[in-house]
Parts: structure tokens; sequence; C-alpha cells
């Protein structure tokens, strides 16, 4: 379901929402997407209206503090992951 280039900035970027690793190697980063639903979207748009649907308060948010939110990563091709800690 997640690309492998998902699997590893979510690994190598980890510390950006929590304070502990929650995964050491590529199989426990991958579960841990998974067991937590983890999701990827295609534009910082889709990651607020997405956040928003959570119950997110982003209504003041612009997409540059959607981008700088901890639960978002960034990912190599464009798209953008959103995990919930």
């Amino acid at each position: 379901m997640y690309t492998e280039e998902c699997i590893y900035t979510f690994l190598k970027n980890q510390g950006q929402l929590f304070d502990e690793p929650v995964a050491e190697t590529y199989e426990e980063a991958e579960e841990f997407l998974e067991d937590c639903m983890a999701v990827v979207l295609d534009s910082l748009k889709e990651v607020k209206q997405y956040l928003d649907e959570l119950g997110a308060d982003v209504d003041g948010m612009s997409l540059d503090d959607i981008r700088d939110a901890s639960e978002v990563f960034e990912l190599p091709d464009g798209t953008w992951l959103v995990v919930e800690g």
C-alpha cells in the first residue's frame, strides 16, 4: 500500500512527530503506517481538507502551516504522508 520511498521517508523523519523512534527497520515502519492508517495525499490542499474532516482545527492555517505540521511528511515524489500520532 505504501511506496518504498514513503516508508523510508517516514523511517528517516519520524523524529519530527515522535520523541522516540516508533520503528527501527523498514518492516517496522511499514507495519506502523498500516496500523495507524496513515494516508498519502496529492497536495497540501488535500491534506488540509483531510485534517479538517478528522476534526482538526485548521481554519486559520495557511498551506505553509499545514506543511510544517509535525504529522505531515513531504515525500520525494511531491505527495504528502499524513501520520496521526
